[in-house]
């Protein structure tokens, strides 16, 4: 099993997309590359903690390869928006690719430059090692399942 994070403004959608792909075999939400440990919803929202709202993602690369996982990701964000997505505006909401592997980083640069080639605006979503991830908490973990009805600014059927 592959692991990779990846981070596409408000979580749940993120989860919920993420999750309905063959071969992802266990999605969780937390918290991503920020300076405190441990933190809470509460305190992500402060935009005060550098933690991006994220999703853990452990999937069969027998089955779904990281290009394919990537190119389905991307088409879920607006990468050249700074700390937004959909209406979802601070720093937790950033766009990120964040890997445990660093033998992914040549898939994760090749599928950016593929993606670069549809805006003309510069993408701005981080690529970077994963250097942290607290799971949220248990009220936020599939969400959507849990609230089929609940916000989602993704369309989960991209």
């Amino acid at each position: 099993m592959k692991e990779i994070v990846l981070a596409g403004g408000c979580f749940w959608g993120v989860e919920e997309y993420i999750s309905r792909i063959d071969g992802v075999k266990e999605t969780k939400v937390g918290y991503a590359n920020g300076r405190v440990k441990n933190p809470s919803y509460e305190e992500v929202c402060t935009g005060m903690t550098g933690h991006a709202e994220a999703c853990y993602v452990k999937y069969d690369e027998d089955i779904v390869s990281l290009e394919q996982l990537l190119y389905k990701f991307w088409k879920i964000i607006n990468p050249t928006l700074l700390n937004q997505q959909g209406p979802d505006i601070g720093h937790q909401y950033r766009t990120g690719i964040y890997y445990i592997d660093e033998s992914d980083f040549p898939t994760i640069e090749k599928t950016l430059k593929e993606e670069q080639k549809k805006y003309n605006d510069s993408i701005v979503t981080e690529i970077k090692p994963l250097l942290c991830f607290y799971d949220a908490e248990e009220y936020h973990q599939d969400y959507l399942k849990k609230n089929p009805g609940g916000y989602c600014h993704i369309n989960l059927d991209a």
